[in-house]
């Protein structure tokens, strides 16, 4: 059975930084392209980063472009958004998820498996 568990979200100031993790039981995230997205109150769910398991490249949402940054340790199968100069606009509810999405795709719900149950992150301002 798959598993994908989000950690590390919580209630920062504007300007802060927080790190997001998510753990997988069941799979390999070195084999599988993972992403972030985020839900906010009221909002459908969208892309925030992505990266691709065959060469590790990379991509953002334009929102979040410079400030995040997605990354993974196959040691301990895990992948981590790394968020910078957190505003107010990136409350949310953040998941990660597992898939193996075509490159045209990757920004896309639909292109992922596995999905956590996510995290909140809340900054005021």
């Amino acid at each position: 059975q798959v598993q994908l568990r989000e950690s590390g979200g919580g209630v920062m100031q504007a300007g802060d930084s927080l790190r997001l993790s998510c753990t997988a039981s069941g799979i390999t995230f070195s084999t599988y392209g993972t992403a972030w997205f985020r839900q906010a109150p009221g909002k459908e769910r969208e892309f925030v980063a992505a990266r691709r398991s065959s060469g590790g490249n990379t991509y953002y949402a334009d929102s979040v472009k410079g400030r995040f940054f997605i990354s993974g340790s196959t040691a301990m199968n895990t992948i981590d958004l790394q968020m910078d100069v957190l505003k107010p606009e990136d409350t949310a509810v953040y998941y990660c998820a597992a898939g193996r999405p075509i490159l045209s795709a990757i920004k896309t719900m639909t292109a992922y498996t596995y999905w956590g149950q996510g995290t909140q992150v809340t900054v005021s301002s």
